[in-house]
């Protein structure tokens, strides 16, 4: 019971953290999965593409739920999400091939890495927006997302990350760059997951349930716990000190990232 109990657990605190500082579930599934599975003795050599592969796979229930709840407030940008889609189909399904030549120490250590970065974030303090800049064209904006795309398959993410701050900074309404985020999520979830199943197909040593680098037993649980935890994020954001809680939140994916960096 302990597996399917600690499944659910992890989506909870996913979903919870998602809706409280609004960054994606796959910042907290890939490290827990990582540590749970190394524990478990699940996975082997491989336990980093799987935790990645099943994240992706999870973003995808998790995408959609979050894409109808803004499209309900007209807060997505779908001539925006249209545009980046090509680009982040190619780039998702490209990460998620360029991953399976990584060994795992190395994932491990580029998700340390994007650890990194999302931890600083969180503990420095709010700068001031700098000035807008205007929306780059049609073929600029199919390059950018297949960059958006391929960083966050390689690390697992929907991509929230790199999405909201690209549109918030050229013009996109904050809670609109959330929206059109969430919807940019499900193409990087689809391409991703496809592209880890693919990669991860007839490699031994995986463990039962799994289909390439994705352990569906996995899914499911975390779907379940998560998509309930995350409107319950959101409203906890309104009456906790979001401010303080960031920074010691970041304080612990920087802890993360020096674990995961030190793993062999």
């Amino acid at each position: 019971m302990i597996e399917p109990l600690a499944y659910l657990a992890i989506g909870a605190l996913a979903g919870l953290l998602a809706g409280l500082f609004g960054i994606g579930g796959g910042a907290v599934m890939v490290p827990a999965l990582i540590l749970l599975w190394g524990f478990l003795g699940i996975g082997g050599d491989w336990t980093a593409h799987l935790a990645v592969g099943t994240s992706l796979a999870a973003i995808i229930g998790t995408g959609l739920a979050s894409t109808l709840a803004h499209q309900q407030r007209c807060g997505v940008r779908w001539d925006l999400a249209l545009a980046l889609a090509p680009g982040i189909l190619a780039g998702a399904l490209a990460g998620s091939m360029l991953a399976g030549w990584l060994s795992g120490i190395w994932l491990k250590r580029l998700f340390a890495a994007f650890l990194t970065l999302v931890g600083v974030h969180l503990i420095r303090p709010s700068r001031q927006v700098a000035r807008l800049r205007p929306l780059p064209g049609r073929w600029a904006l199919i390059s950018i997302g297949g960059g958006i795309g391929m960083l966050s398959s390689l690390v697992g993410i929907g991509g929230g990350t790199l999405t909201v701050p690209f549109l918030n900074r050229h013009g996109v309404e904050l809670r609109q760059a959330v929206g059109t985020s969430a919807a940019c999520g499900i193409p990087i979830a689809l391409a991703g997951t496809t592209g880890f199943v693919l990669n991860g197909w007839g490699q031994s040593g995986l463990p039962q349930g799994s289909a390439g680098f994705v352990y569906w037993p996995a899914v499911l649980p975390i779907l379940i716990a998560s998509l309930p935890a995350a409107p319950l994020g959101a409203r906890l954001a309104h009456h906790l000190p979001v401010a303080s809680l960031k920074r010691l939140f970041g304080v612990l994916l920087l802890l993360l990232a020096v674990r995961l960096a030190l793993a062999t």
